[in-house]
């Protein structure tokens, strides 16, 4: 199989550059077939190139395989291949006529679900993966609580392995309905269910005979089909500076401009804006995107703005409409999931990175932990170690802006960073 070669010019030109990208992220329990499943995808919509198809081709005989195992695109460590598991985040990268799509396969133990959040944290899409001889198991529930807790808009449960239970109506009717019984607790609006066999293909890119008792859409037309215009917030307007551009050349002996991306809301030239912190007030005067001049910017586009006043900006600043800013504070409850294996220290310092802006913070309260695999809150056990999620309150050093996280993932998400090592040792998400 080969992939021919784009010709970019003109594809420019019938809008695939333009099209939009669609980030998802795969979840579940070990062995629900969450690589087989990307790899049939990418195989099946004929996005694999020969030279990848001749080493998973290899790499399956060496194993005495009697079948090519697709598992193999997205299990690239050694210890992956050898044990059969997905240990890190795999990024894998194709387009169909319609979207350009982003997979992050994320590992389904539970001693990797820091890695299962650093894949999810900007996905549009979870793919929640079940055996469907095993039915609905408690890696499922925590996945989808962490889905929910990362306010990912949209879940499509595929229960996985119907070739095993004979394609069994009643087989894929109850996992759905115990699924939607629990995920009734979860804060996701959109779940859609689709039966497959990710080793066989059915209902992946291609509709199967062999579930003809279904009338919904294959995997692959509901990546391609599914709303993501709403997922960003194009109400408030966000726009943290994160560098300001001064070429300072003969043909630009005056300019100044604010770089960043665009977190939130639409801004057009001639909007009033304000900045944050000084409070001071301009106009837009041109929004550029390398030599391009926009008539609006709006997110996740990658921007420069230059306003009609010369003020004093610099990186960690914020631009927003004059008569719409975020919260302002330094007093900020959040929940986090633990990513090291030293324990939260109560009182303890860490740097915070929050969307453009480096400050420092002390944890101030430790209010419970999260029990993931019955969604209870724990406010005896206060010790937050590697993968527990937790809600904590902090201090920082100086006023950030922000917002929840329910509703902007941008500026309602950061980091925290031990100041020691400078390892990440937590992501935290603003309630």
């Amino acid at each position: 199989m080969t992939k021919e070669k784009i010709d970019y010019t003109e594809e420019k030109k019938s809008g695939y550059l333009n099209m939009k990208l669609l980030r998802f992220t795969t979840a579940g329990s070990v062995d629900d077939g969450k690589s087989t499943l990307i790899g049939r995808l990418l195989y099946d919509s004929k996005a694999i190139f020969q030279d990848q198809m001749e080493a998973i081709e290899l790499a399956s005989e060496r194993k005495g395989e009697e079948e090519v195992n697709l598992a193999l695109l997205t299990d690239g460590l050694r210890a992956e291949r050898e044990q059969g598991i997905t240990i890190d985040v795999a990024y894998r990268y194709f387009a169909t006529p319609k979207r350009k799509f982003i997979i992050a396969d994320t590992p389904g133990h539970i001693q990797y679900t820091r890695n299962m959040v650093t894949g999810a944290s900007t996905a549009n899409v979870a793919v929640i993966l079940i055996d469907a001889r095993n039915g609905v198991l408690e890696q499922t529930i925590r996945h989808a609580f962490i889905a929910s807790l990362l306010q990912i808009p949209h879940i499509i449960v595929c229960v996985n392995k119907m070739d095993l239970v004979d394609f069994d109506k009643e087989v894929f009717e109850n996992i759905r309905n115990e699924f939607n019984n629990f995920s009734s607790k979860l804060n996701v609006k959109d779940i859609r269910f689709v039966p497959i066999s990710a080793k066989l293909g059915d209902n992946v890119v291609d509709r199967s005979n062999n579930t003809d008792w279904y009338k919904g859409p294959t995997f692959l037309y509901l990546l391609e089909n599914i709303h993501i215009s709403n997922d960003y917030n194009f109400v408030d307007c966000r726009f943290p500076v994160q560098y300001v551009i001064r070429p300072q050349s003969n043909e630009f002996p005056d300019y100044r401009g604010y770089a960043g991306r665009v977190a939130g809301g639409i801004l057009k030239p001639n909007d009033k804006v304000k900045i944050l912190p000084s409070g001071f007030i301009s106009t837009i005067k041109s929004i550029h995107s390398m030599e391009e001049n926009l008539e609006q910017a709006f997110p996740p586009q990658s921007v420069t703005i230059s306003l009609n006043d010369d003020i004093d900006i610099s990186r960690g600043d914020m631009i927003i409409k004059a008569n719409n800013g975020p919260n302002v504070g330094q007093d900020i409850d959040l929940m986090i999931c633990w990513f090291n294996e030293k324990t939260l220290r109560l009182r303890g310092k860490y740097v915070v990175k929050h969307t453009t802006n480096d400050l420092r913070c002390m944890i101030n309260e430790i209010k419970y932990k999260v029990n993931i695999n019955n969604l209870e809150n724990n406010t005896e056990d206060k010790s937050i170690g590697l993968n527990d999620i937790a809600r904590i309150s902090i201090r920082t050093t100086k006023p950030l802006f922000y917002d929840s996280y329910r509703k902007n993932r941008i500026t309602g998400s950061l980091i925290l960073i031990d100041e020691a090592t400078n390892e990440t040792v937590a992501a935290g998400m603003i309630i």
